[in-house]
């Protein structure tokens, strides 16, 4: 088979997975994306917000002022130290950028990874993520609801 046979079966295969995967329970999609958010932010993303989040008091109101907008991210504060609002200006996932998937059951990685995120920066706290919109649900970003108990 030609290289072009080869990526049009990857593209189907990976189509059909996605679609299966979105008629799972919302909580087994959860379980399945959970290993692979962490893993995509374990070394990277958790260290810098990490940082942030020690230099500004282990207080995410300080730092979503101080570091809640840049080119790739967003945090706003909409109720000070228990509801935010956060997420990306834009589709960054590189599974998405490189054409591997492409349906909005993906943007559970996306949920779970800041869900993992903030549950290592505040532990045995609660933390609930709801998804507002993605990009790939045809929103105009990725924008996720976030409420701390």
């Amino acid at each position: 088979m030609d290289k072009n046979g080869e990526m049009s079966r990857s593209a189907t295969f990976y189509r059909m997975l996605e679609e299966s995967i979105g008629r799972l329970p919302a909580e087994v999609r959860a379980r399945l994306y959970r290993p692979c958010a962490e893993a995509c932010v374990r070394d990277g993303v958790l260290l810098e917000l990490r940082r942030q989040f020690e230099e500004c008091g282990c207080d995410l109101d300080r730092q979503y002022a101080k570091y809640g907008r840049t080119p790739f991210f967003f945090a706003d504060v909409i109720e000070p130290g228990r509801v935010y609002e956060m997420g990306y200006p834009r589709c960054l996932c590189p599974q998405v950028e490189a054409g591997f998937v492409a349906a909005p059951t993906h943007c559970e990685c996306s949920r779970q990874s800041i869900l993992y995120v903030l549950e290592t920066l505040l532990p045995g706290r609660v933390v609930e993520v709801e998804t507002l919109e993605t990009v790939l649900a045809g929103g105009s970003e990725c924008r996720f609801r976030v409420t701390v108990k």
